[in-house]
């Protein structure tokens, strides 16, 4: 059996962790403030974490700048992989987060408007790079819709089918973020999560709705993802990732449990 991972996520906004519920904004007030990155970083590469990712969810030069440096600094202290999203239009800008020490990049909606960045990536940095973050709203039973710019856009796509084109293109990792699910720490949406596993030839990492070790278990048992990403849980201090493996392993669901951590 493959082993699963466990990913905490780190939304960056103006360099500071920030939390949101159904993905609220800064400008209405629906962000809270969480700490620094490096600093959650350093604690949960302390704790095994599989990898981290980042999403810099601020729209200013300046401030991708600053995630640049936020990564270089990471990627100096700590072990796991690092995925880095948010504002990846170009090769150029997926190059310099590479450089900047990342081992992945994310796209979303850079990749919903020109889907052939996908393939170049793909093609110039290798599939095992290139992670396609999908947001998807359920728009009746069955289905769920793609939504770009952090829910602000629609977009016409079905978020199955999406993820099916994505991986054809070159993508090397579906990553599904339930909106409805999205900070709320009720569950998963495992419908939705198995039915893109399904879909699709390589690891889904399940994101949005993560309030308790139940939920977990749950999308890697029933949503058969490849790994669960969260956030609230860890930032709060509610669980470590070590209490999530422990968890996961009692259950008998294999973990990594040989990576060194400083």
């Amino acid at each position: 059996m493959l082993a699963k991972r466990v990913i905490p996520c780190l939304d960056v906004h103006n360099g500071r962790v920030t939390r949101g519920v159904q993905f609220g904004k800064a400008e209405t007030g629906g962000l809270r403030d969480v700490g620094d990155p490096v600093e959650l970083a350093v604690r949960y590469n302390d704790q095994g974490a599989d990898e981290m990712v980042f999403f810099d969810i601020t729209a200013s030069a300046h401030e991708r700048a600053t995630m640049v440096e936020v990564i270089e600094r990471v990627a100096d202290r700590c072990f796991m992989p690092l995925t880095v999203g948010g504002g990846i239009r170009t090769l150029e800008d997926m190059g310099r987060m590479l450089r900047a020490g990342a081992d992945k990049v994310s796209i979303n909606s850079a990749a919903i408007a020109n889907p052939d960045l996908i393939r170049a990536g793909a093609e110039k940095y290798g599939s095992q790079c290139i992670v396609v973050s999908i947001d998807a709203r359920r728009v009746e039973p069955g289905r769920w819709a793609v939504r770009s710019r952090g829910d602000r856009g629609g977009t016409g796509l079905d978020a199955v089918e999406w993820a099916a084109r994505a991986v054809e293109l070159g993508a090397g990792e579906i990553v599904l973020n339930s909106i409805d699910a999205d900070g709320t720490k009720a569950g998963y949406d495992l419908e939705a999560t198995r039915r893109v596993s399904e879909m699709v030839g390589v690891p889904v990492v399940a994101s949005g709705g993560a309030g308790n070790l139940e939920h977990m278990v749950e999308v890697l048992e029933q949503g058969k993802a490849d790994a669960v990403l969260a956030a609230s849980i860890f930032h709060f201090n509610e669980y470590t990732v070590d209490e999530v493996k422990a968890c996961l392993e009692r259950r008998g669901i294999a973990v990594r449990r040989d990576r060194l951590t400083v």
